[in-house]
Formats: C-alpha cells, structure tokens, sequence
C-alpha cells in the first residue's frame, strides 16, 4: 500500500471536523440554527427585569447587560 492509497487520513478527516468552520467563527456553539431562546430573569445587582439565553437556576445569579462586566472574572 502506498502512502496515497490510505484512504482518509488523519490530516483529512481533521480537516472536515464537526463542520466548525461552515459558516460564522464566532466561538458560539449552534451558529446558524436561528434565533436563540430567550427567558425572563431579574438581574440580581440591579433589579431590572431582563432575558438571558438559558434557563436560570434557582439560587444562581443572574445579571443584566450593564451589571454582568462587574461580575466578571477575567
């Protein structure tokens, strides 16, 4: 067997991984699959009713868009 009678190599299959690069590369899974599900929540700072996209737990904070870079860890 000859080095190009392998079939898929390595190489080829990394390259076609999980159709990432098919579209945006924004680092958000889902990509193209349409507008994501909102819910109701109440930030924890400040109060004001607001929508995340997940669904909150009860006992974990939730922050709004002006609160959330406060309570960021980078």
């Amino acid at each position: 067997m000859s080095f190009n009678d392998r079939g898929n190599s390595y190489r080829g299959r990394d390259s076609n991984r999980g159709g990432r690069d098919s579209g945006s590369r924004g680092g958000f899974r889902g990509g193209s699959s349409g507008p994501r599900e909102m819910y109701p929540a109440v930030c924890s700072d400040c109060g004001v009713e607001t929508q995340v996209p997940f669904k909150p737990a009860e006992g974990r904070p939730v922050y709004c868009r002006d609160c959330l870079p406060k309570h960021r860890k980078f």
